[in-house]
């Protein structure tokens, strides 16, 4: 366990909420622009993938720092991102099945994704070769 807590870093944690704060800006922003002349779901759809495209660029230049490109690697965070999805989706839906407070729902739905996120990525995604 000491091992694995040495692995985490504040800065580290710092940059994936900068990464992941403006992949959420990106999607708002295209949202909002695309709704105007598309309809919703395909306006929720394309800026939901450009904000996790931005994300990954981040995510990975500059929040876990892998500079090698591989299709494997895009593949993880695909998977990581649909499982993410997934588990947002079904806490969000348990939380108001059990409060119905909204607000609550979204911000304990929102914590699980970006947990599974973080750790996804830096164990599974971008993971660095250990010697």
């Amino acid at each position: 366990m000491k091992k694995l807590l040495e692995r985490f870093e504040i800065r580290e944690l710092l940059k994936f909420c900068v990464g992941g704060g403006s992949a959420v800006i990106v999607d708002f922003l295209m949202y909002m622009f695309l709704k105007q002349y598309i309809v919703v779901s395909a306006a929720k759809t394309i800026s939901f993938i450009m904000g996790a495209a931005v994300g990954f660029v981040i995510n990975k230049l500059w929040t876990f720092e892998s500079r090698s490109f591989s299709t494997s690697e895009i593949m993880r965070y695909i998977l990581l991102y649909a499982c993410s999805a997934t588990a947002n989706m079904l806490v969000n839906k348990g939380i108001l099945l059990i409060s119905s407070v909204t607000v609550l729902a979204f911000l304990g739905a929102t914590a699980v994704s970006t947990t599974i996120n973080f750790l996804g990525q830096k164990f599974f995604v971008f993971r660095k070769k250990r010697s």
